[in-house]
């Protein structure tokens, strides 16, 4: 081995870099240890809000030496593994920008209606999906509304900017701009409002291609205050209220409009023969405007939180919007406050609005904010303004003397104070109705500034701690258990040479676990799944090569020769496995997102490291015995242990229309039942919609607890048993289309609702020792990002089976080669899709996600990786371009590598099973997917791949060997 110092310099090198990044990991581990120690009560429950502390707590203290160099906690986590949401709790957060009022503003909130109604076409396209630029879909949706309109003029006009407006591609070129550029302040805004939130080891950035945000919150437990703080668009204004005198006739006015309307359609539905009295008697006295107000109406509005929707659209009627008058809008109190009655009701301000968007003084002028305390002893916020504001805000208060000023944040009234003198300083305070907490949150958003445009939550998903730690647990397990049996195998089927692989393989996983800390990386659940599969496949390049050592060895062949012949004649195989491997590794990486890149680098590590530690490594050491000893005591089987289908004989080609048929058959069978039960179980990540993760105190009946749920929803329910029969899992498609701030909140209650209703027990979100349910995890899905999931699933499949054939096709310089791997790889893709649709008609269903995606390109990678192997057993028998390609060529290189193939199968499907068994729910599907893929590649690689070069052959010769 000429190369034999360099590989033992970078053997050392890597080494040495994974454990000193490693060790970071460890002391984290032993931080986070300490805090659970603490946190922990009597009975040993765990604390996670004081977890939490402790660790924020000790952020900036040292906690590790090394080589004289002393870490702080933050410098240890920032070099530490990180792990995912799914791994330690938290919440994640993809999140989109919505530019209608970026555009708005730069056409100087034009009020044409074509406008207006372009925008808001544009902005639908996008939700459905749409990846065109939103300048380019609004441009294009104007020409058709208005083919005679002169969008160029429109935005000229406004002056509003920098930007030059001579053609329809200068106001494309301008929206485009202002949203890059909205979003990278948006970045920047929302980064420093997880700051003085207090969130720490927060990851935040923008998806490439598209105007959204994703963001990592780990250890967050109040997802209702994060999501008010990321979505709040902050956006400070002061308005002055309107006087109950410049309204109040109108409003009675409108009173009397509506009270008349109302009692016409009910005197049309009354019963014939009744007298005058009796009419009266069932007619209202008061429109339901006056009558749901519970203040003196018309100086004082107010109504409960449940009516408020029914009232904005009573006041935003063309007939009564005709009555009240012109330059006055409505905004609502921010919080609903307690009457003396014990109701409650939210607050509706009149304000004074002459020019549309032009209120007294904007927000952009508060240079501090802090939450401090009232007079009376309340939390508040205290503002101080710049220069330039302070002066506005002494003429605005000298103007307002003895009337009020409402303080709006996003068009929600916090509070409404009277002016009683002059504030000549620019000091002032917020005082609502806040709690302590609500008032560090509003004070953190306006120091931060406001954001350029609105942000909607377009995917979410929590991970309760709890579930997180039992998932960690699960991963490990998994590992540690398919290492252990892969270690096993090798040292009784490859006796002193499985040893040596056990070697490499230890250091194989040193290393990926190293380079991940190395990158940075984040290792979730898929991730660990990935880790699990690649210590099963990493042993496939010295399964090859100490196969091919035997077949030297059978042939009285020296040892060192034989070693030496072994690995020169697996290089090309080992290399043409896994390249392709690493091709759909590296497609589901560039496609796609969260827990599945995570999944994709680590099978592309994974396959770079293996071929190091396996082909390098082991011959490494193979070198130091051999040059030690004159001939080695090296062994690669025990006499008592039978070589594995080395005597087969099958004519796979005599056989392969019975294969074929075999496989149609099964397909078929599948297509049958995915017809019969409409398809496959989607996952949220391709349907949309939310799933929740429910722990019962006791067992649980899915399917009378969908009934139960499907009738009190009135929507398409979906449950599960998840891993336990006390654990469900409930998706529903309830208000999937309704995208406000307070959906998720309202979502969650009517599910906690409904859950109480159909089985008489009690529970909420959170965990406590009286209740008998708790919501433990939540996703949340948006239709587009769901048509995005599964477009990037259609994309990524076209495109890994597409590269696998140019390079097969290439690679062995036949396109029968690459279009005999094609049917097998399409083969092998529908046989799982047969295999799922047929074990869901057999009641155990499991779920199609993103996950499942990765799952089908790895399935599309092993068997390829099989088949490769295969024709290259071929190609050594092709003597050149022209050579014939005959039945004895093909069967003989199916049974020369059956050994290989099975034991590599066998040892893959070990792990593969110890995910299914012992890793958790949250991976059961993707491994379902992965044992069926595995034993289908398998199948088809020997059956199916091979036999397919008989008729795709060039000059097939009928011999019968």
């Amino acid at each position: 081995m000429k190369s034999k110092k360099i590989v033992l310099f970078l053997t050392i090198v890597t080494t040495l870099l994974s454990l000193y990044y490693l060790s970071f990991t460890f002391v984290d581990y032993r931080v986070q240890r300490q805090a659970a120690q603490q946190s922990m009560d009597q009975q040993g429950r765990i604390d996670f809000d004081k977890s939490q502390a402790y660790l924020r707590n000790m952020w900036k203290k040292p906690v590790y030496n090394l080589l004289g160099g002393v870490y702080t906690y933050e410098e240890v986590k920032e070099r530490s593994l990180k792990l995912g949401l799914d791994l330690q709790g938290g919440m994640h957060v993809t999140m989109e920008l919505v530019p209608v009022e970026l555009v708005k503003r730069l056409a100087a909130y034009s009020t044409d209606a074509d406008f207006l109604a372009a925008l808001q076409s544009a902005q639908q396209e996008r939700e459905k999906g749409n990846t065109t630029s939103f300048g380019k879909l609004f441009v294009a949706t104007y020409t058709k509304l208005a083919p005679k309109g002169n969008l160029v003029e429109l935005f000229a006009t406004a002056g509003v900017g920098t930007y030059h407006f001579a053609s329809e591609g200068d106001v494309i070129k301008a929206i485009d701009q202002e949203i890059a550029h909205a979003l990278d302040c948006s970045l920047t805004i929302i980064g420093a409002r997880l700051d003085r939130f207090g969130a720490t080891q927060t990851s935040i950035q923008k998806l490439p291609g598209s105007e959204r945000i994703q963001i990592a919150l780990p250890g967050v437990t109040h997802p209702e205050r994060v999501r008010k703080l990321l979505q709040g668009v902050a956006q400070l204004r002061f308005w002055s209220v309107a006087e109950a005198s410049t309204y109040g006739s109108a409003l009675e006015a409108a009173n009397n409009l509506l009270l008349k309307k109302e009692r016409e359609t009910i005197a049309a539905k009354l019963p014939k023969g009744l007298t005058d009295a009796e009419k009266m008697e069932r007619m209202p006295t008061e429109s339901i405007l006056k009558r749901l107000c519970k203040a003196p109406f018309p100086y004082a509005l107010a109504y409960a939180s449940e009516e408020m929707n029914q009232i904005e659209a009573i006041l935003s009627s063309k007939k009564v919007k005709a009555l009240l008058p012109k330059g006055i809008t409505w905004m609502w109190e921010k919080k609903a406050q307690m009457l003396s009655d014990g109701s409650q009701a939210v607050a509706l301000y009149a304000i004074n609005q002459p020019k549309p968007h032009q209120p007294l003084l904007e927000g952009d002028i508060i240079t501090y904010a802090a939450q401090t305390f009232s007079e009376n002893g309340k939390p508040a916020v205290t503002l101080k303004m710049n220069q330039k504001g302070a002066q506005a805000w002494r003429r605005i208060t000298a103007d307002h003397i003895g009337k009020r000023i409402a303080i709006a944040l996003d068009d929600r009234v916090y509070s409404a104070p009277a002016v009683h003198q002059e504030i000549p300083n620019g000091d002032s305070q917020i005082s609502g109705h806040f709690t302590v907490e609500e008032a560090k949150d509003l004070a953190s958003v306006l120091a931060t500034g406001s954001l350029p445009a609105p942000l909607r939550i377009v995917e979410e998903a929590i991970m309760g701690p709890s579930l997180g730690k039992m998932a960690q647990n699960q991963g490990l397990m998994a590992t540690a258990v398919g290492l252990g049996l892969v270690l096993l195998f090798m040292c009784i089927y490859y006796a002193k040479g499985g040893i040596i692989a056990n070697v490499a393989l230890l250091f194989n996983l040193l290393f990926i676990v190293g380079i991940l800390a190395e990158l940075d990386a984040t290792l979730t659940l898929p991730g660990i799944a990935g880790l699990v599969l690649t210590i099963g496949m990493s042993i496939d390049a010295n399964v090859l090569i100490f196969e091919r050592i035997r077949e030297e060895l059978a042939q009285k062949v020296h040892i060192k020769e034989a070693i030496q012949r072994g690995y020169a004649k697996s290089y090309s195989s080992i290399f043409d496995a896994n390249i392709t491997t690493f091709l759909t590794g590296a497609i589901l990486y560039y496609l796609g997102q969260g827990p599945v890149r995570s999944f994709a680098l680590i099978l592309m590590i994974g396959i770079i490291s293996s071929i190091f530690a396996s082909i390098f490594i082991t011959r490494l050491i193979f070198c130091c015995l051999m040059e030690r000893c004159r001939t080695p005591n090296l062994t690669f089987s025990y006499p008592f242990i039978p070589m594995l289908f080395k005597k087969v004989q099958i004519d796979f080609i005599k056989h392969r229309y019975r294969f074929y048929a075999c496989s149609l058959a099964f397909i078929a069978v599948g297509a049958c039942y995915f017809y019969h039960c409409k398809g496959l179980a989607l996952g949220v990540d391709f349907a949309g919609g939310r799933s929740y993760t429910v722990h019962f105190a006791q067992p649980i009946d899915a399917s009378l607890l969908k009934d139960g749920l499907s009738a009190q929803l009135q929507q398409g329910v979906a449950v599960r048993t998840y891993g336990a029969n006390n654990v469900m899992q409930i998706t529903t498609s309830y208000l999937h289309n309704e995208d406000k701030a307070t959906s998720d909140e309202k979502i969650r209650n009517k599910l906690v609702t409904a859950l109480k209703a159909c089985t008489q027990l009690k529970g909420n979100n959170q965990v406590a020792a009286n209740n008998d349910f708790h919501i433990t995890s939540s996703t949340k899905v948006s239709a587009t990002v769901a048509h995005d999931v599964q477009k990037s699933a259609k994309k990524s499949m076209a495109l890994a089976i597409l590269g696998i054939f140019v390079y097969i096709a290439l690679r062995f310089r036949r396109w029968g080669f690459g279009l005999a791997a094609v049917i097998a790889l399409i083969h092998d893709a529908l046989a799982v899709i047969a295999g799922f649709s047929i074990a869901r008609a057999l009641g155990i269903s499991y779920e199609v996600n993103e996950v499942f995606l990765a799952a089908m390109l790895t399935v599309i990678g092993y068997s390829i990786n099989d088949t490769v192997v295969i024709f290259d057993r071929i190609r050594e028998r092709v003597a050149g371009k022209a050579a014939d390609i005959s039945r004895g060529m093909i069967n003989d290189a199916i049974g020369e590598t059956l050994s290989r193939t099975v034991i590599t199968s066998f040892t893959t499907l070990l792990t593969v099973a110890v995910l299914f068994f012992f890793g958790g729910e949250a991976l059961r599907n993707f491994s379902f997917a992965l044992l069926l893929g595995v034993l289908f590649g398998t199948y088809s690689s020997i059956c199916i791949a091979a036999p397919l070069l008989a008729d795709f052959g060039r000059k097939l010769a009928t011999d019968k060997q």
